[in-house]
């Protein structure tokens, strides 16, 4: 499904503002500081409106001038994208322009917090689903509805990702899709037959795994052990009709259904299909040269399906994207299109409009697409992904297939994560090492991370 451009009324129409060449003479002024707990849907601050008649917004060369700041984390190389970006957008709307403002990811999130926290965050920023819950609550972020920002070519589930308390915060950027990447030469090595993913059920991926372990070379396993990675335990619980959190913030499953998923990883270890405790605990950290699945030792793992290229390359043979096991087995499939990142604008921007066209050209223009190919994720439009296939290689072109083939599958985004929910991986990782090494049993850890991560996310 898709979306249909949404916009209120008194705002100035970005389209409209493009189509005439101009944008309005001035908007609102920018807060000196935030309040500590501001309401999130208080737009007082966005007072700008349209001008009585065309006469009055003149052509475009006699537009305001204006300066807006954009923020984001990343690479060099996304350093470089983004300033050939805002150049292209620069050159289009010369009246606008565009001020970098980046860092690394860690960097970026320290940085953030002190610039909001003094009432100077920048006018679009780029968000990332764990803290998106977080920024809004406290009266940093836009309502993006309130925009002319075109959402027609992205997947309705997609832009549910950034919606929640009625509102719009944040717009993918691109997408991925949580998968099974296969070497089929270990199962062709091991005289296994290769599964069909359309159909198979978990007990089928179990049998599946143990019989490349058992017949293949001492070192070489069926799977990789990933008990730790909360989007893996949130595909079995949305099997099973349930969420890692609510639509309140608050945790959305039994601990039954967790101390499942934990017993199947004891289980998988005790037949051999995964690696000893040890070892799995050791590989997790490692980098990819060093996974399992790089170095021809597993037949499958789960990972991202942008991670395929770097897999495909450090394997140095093809790899094979697969559906996750019990998607045709329990009440529903469990599988979700994630944001690769979110764009995002300040509430208190002096410079609303021209902010949100900004946006709109990520998300929408040719132009952009171009430039950014698949840094930010396949992009989330689907007509600017469609368009840059044949940039792509062939690794992200096998990729954007996949995603374009479950995607019909997918039922529903899942519901924003709440505020502190980056600290719960944590949480995660040392209760699973606890159960591999038999510290706990898997009820008693998943009793354990409820109440922690309760903790940590309540107000």
């Amino acid at each position: 499904m898709k979306r249909t451009r949404t916009a209120q009324p008194r705002l100035l129409k970005v389209a409209a503002l493009a189509a005439a060449g101009a944008l309005v003479l001035s908007a609102c002024g920018q807060a000196d500081n935030l309040d500590d707990e501001p309401a999130a849907d208080d737009d007082s601050a966005i007072d700008a409106e349209p001008a009585d008649d065309a006469d009055e917004v003149g052509d475009e060369g006699d537009a305001e001038e204006v300066t807006i700041r954009f923020s984001w984390w990343g690479s060099d190389i996304r350093h470089q994208m983004n300033q050939d970006l805002i150049d292209a957008f620069q050159e289009e709307y010369p009246h606008i322009q565009v001020q970098p403002d980046y860092t690394d990811w860690g960097g970026y999130w320290d940085k953030l917090a002190t610039q909001t926290a003094g009432g100077d965050a920048p006018d679009v920023l780029m968000q990332e689903e764990r803290y998106l819950r977080e920024y809004a609550s406290r009266g940093v972020l836009a309502n993006l509805h309130d925009y002319d920002i075109d959402l027609s070519q992205i997947d309705d589930s997609l832009v549910e990702s950034g919606e929640f308390d009625g509102s719009l915060w944040g717009i993918a950027t691109g997408v991925n899709v949580r998968v099974m990447i296969a070497d089929e030469q270990v199962f062709a090595d091991a005289g296994v037959d290769f599964p069909d993913d359309t159909t198979w059920t978990w007990d089928a991926y179990a049998e599946a795994v143990e019989a490349v372990s058992a017949n293949s070379e001492a070192g070489v396993y069926g799977t990789q052990e990933f008990g730790f990675i909360e989007s893996d335990l949130q595909i079995w619980l949305r099997q099973h009709g349930q969420e890692l959190w609510d639509e309140n913030g608050d945790i959305g499953f039994d601990a039954e259904l967790m101390a499942e998923r934990w017993q199947m990883s004891l289980d998988l270890i005790e037949s051999g299909a995964a690696p000893p405790a040890t070892e799995s605990v050791e590989r997790s950290a490692a980098g990819v040269e060093g996974t399992f699945i790089a170095n021809h030792e597993a037949g499958v793992s789960t990972y991202w399906t942008n991670n395929l290229e770097t897999l495909s390359s450090a394997s140095g043979r093809p790899l094979t994207l697969m559906r996750y096991p019990g998607e045709t087995e329990f009440e529903r499939t469990g599988v979700f299109l994630k944001p690769a990142m979110a764009l995002s604008m300040a509430a208190d921007t002096d410079h609303p409009e021209e902010a949100a066209l900004f946006i709109d050209y990520m998300l929408n223009s040719e132009t952009a697409g171009d430039i950014l190919l698949s840094d930010r994720g396949l992009p989330a439009n689907n007509e600017v992904r469609a368009q840059i296939m044949d940039q792509l290689s062939d690794s992200e072109q096998q990729a954007a297939e996949f995603i374009e083939e479950v995607t019909p599958e997918i039922v529903d985004a899942y519901p924003s994560p709440p505020r502190g929910a980056g600290e719960v991986a944590a949480v995660m990782a040392r209760l699973n090492e606890e159960v591999l090494f038999g510290q706990k049993d898997p009820m008693d850890a998943a009793e354990e991370f409820i109440a922690e991560a309760s903790e940590i996310t309540g107000d």
